[in-house]
């Protein structure tokens, strides 16, 4: 008997276009599914583009919520005695700045030596100790030294070693001569040096008393001597031992540059600033405008003709979502939220000129904006601010979105329904794969057990065609 190479092969049957038919129509099965999946995946994708809007708006939330951070004055003046920079805690103000002395840190040269390398100390003491006391700090540093560890180039790396209140250095001289410059690290008369030891044939190269300079056991010279930041503001003497001032003006740091010209002071002048919170507040509205822009598309209706089942492909992939529109009446609920502190003369939102359109979006009403600014810039303050927990309209937005971005909030809940829901649909999709297979298997095994029937039944019917045709002739 003939073998069969393919279904319907040796018959005159079309089995193999059979076979195709059926299983054509085998895997319609497996189109409900695709077409769910298609589109629980294009869900997550557009709850992903959410999630982008609404992290956005939450950024712009935290920035406003964080009033103290938000610059309210800057220096409309030009200075050139000093560079003043402004805390948020800075009013407005004009200041008369006069800088009568700079700040100056005490600098110590040693007499010269012939070799930085060559020990200077006793040489039958095994140690000795150098002592470096200045008022400003609570403990002198001392440095150890053993009997080969006291030339000049031993003493600078000690005290550097320690990286305390002092730096040492040694400097070389046109002659070849070598000198130990040491420097206190902070400026003011409160750092000046007095410098001991108890190695009598060192302290001929190491020693100081600030408190008496002219002593003639002073065997270190003074090169720069220390001095204490002197400026008058509004008349009144300011001493420090830095030229840096931080609290004088309140929330205005002073960095001194140079002294003022005799009789001439310079005017520092300190003006409200609206800018910076303008910015943040138009920040926060131009995110949540692109938050409604964002949940409009992914919810958009397309009417189709009447008497029509099916959808329009142009409707939003969130189309009729619970989630999405709650979170986006909660947001909306904020806007209107009345924020009534105590003797605040802000309350809503429209009070700053910030209104809603008839698509929900905001609009900034600038000048509205800047004479609340101006006029009540502690209120909004505290409108916006709140507490900073509980209350407060950007305090509560933030905790809001903080609520909706949580791993518990809303949008993880949405997402990971979304992909159970897609690990459900692969799993369907597999076992009906697997059934389509096996059903097709089957149809084969019969299919092929047909053909090989009509092809032994068409030999058999051949073969006795042929005898009769025989016997007849």
């Amino acid at each position: 008997m003939s073998s069969i190479s393919s279904l319907g092969a040796g018959t005159s049957l079309d089995l193999n276009t059979l076979y195709a038919n059926l299983q054509t129509a085998e895997e319609t099965k497996l189109k409900p599914i695709t077409t769910q999946q298609t589109s629980y995946k294009a869900k997550l994708t557009a709850w992903g583009v959410v999630q982008t809007s609404l992290t956005k708006l939450q950024t712009a939330a935290n920035a406003l919520k964080n009033t103290s951070n938000i610059a309210a004055t800057k220096v409309s003046s030009t200075n050139t005695a000093f560079t003043a920079t402004l805390a948020n805690t800075a009013a407005a103000g004009t200041y008369s700045i006069d800088v009568t002395s700079l700040a100056a840190s005490q600098s110590l040269l040693s007499p010269k030596v012939t070799s930085k390398d060559t020990d200077l100390g006793d040489s039958s003491m095994s140690s000795r100790t150098i002592t470096i006391t200045q008022p400003g700090q609570t403990n002198p540093m001392t440095v150890t030294l053993t009997s080969d560890k006291t030339s000049l180039a031993d003493i600078r790396d000690a005290i550097n070693k320690q990286q305390g209140s002092v730096t040492a250095s040694v400097i070389k001289a046109d002659d070849s001569s070598y000198y130990l410059a040491l420097t206190s690290r902070d400026s003011g008369t409160k750092n000046q040096m007095t410098i001991t030891t108890d190695d009598a044939q060192l302290a001929q190269y190491i020693s100081y008393d600030s408190t008496n300079p002219s002593s003639t056991s002073n065997k270190m010279t003074q090169q720069v001597a220390a001095a204490d930041a002197k400026v008058k503001i509004n008349g009144i003497e300011i001493t420090r031992s830095s030229n840096t001032i931080t609290d004088a003006p309140e929330g205005v740091t002073l960095t001194l540059n140079k002294l003022t010209t005799a009789g001439s002071p310079e005017t520092l002048s300190v003006t409200k600033d609206n800018a910076p919170m303008a910015a943040a507040i138009q920040a926060y509205v131009d995110a949540y405008n692109s938050l409604q822009t964002t949940i409009a598309n992914q919810t958009k209706y397309t009417a189709v003709d009447k008497g029509s089942d099916a959808q329009s492909t142009s409707n939003g992939d969130l189309l009729g979502d619970g989630t999405l529109r709650n979170i986006q009446t909660r947001l909306r609920s904020v806007l209107s939220a009345s924020q009534s502190a105590t003797g605040s003369s802000v309350s809503i939102l429209s009070q700053l000129g910030i209104t809603q359109d008839t698509s929900g979006k905001l609009t900034v009403d600038s000048t509205k904006l800047d004479k609340a600014l101006n006029e009540k810039s502690a209120d909004v303050i505290s409108f916006l601010s709140g507490d900073g927990k509980t209350t407060g309209f950007a305090t509560q937005a933030s905790n809001l979105l903080a609520d909706f971005l949580g791993t518990s909030g809303s949008v993880q809940n949405a997402t990971d329904g979304i992909n159970k829901t897609l690990k459900r649909l692969s799993d369907q999709y597999d076992r009906t794969n697997e059934q389509i297979t096996a059903t097709m298997a089957r149809y084969k095994t019969q299919f092929t057990s047909l053909s090989t029937l009509v092809s032994s039944l068409t030999s058999t019917g051949n073969y006795l065609t042929q005898q009769f045709n025989a016997m007849n002739a």
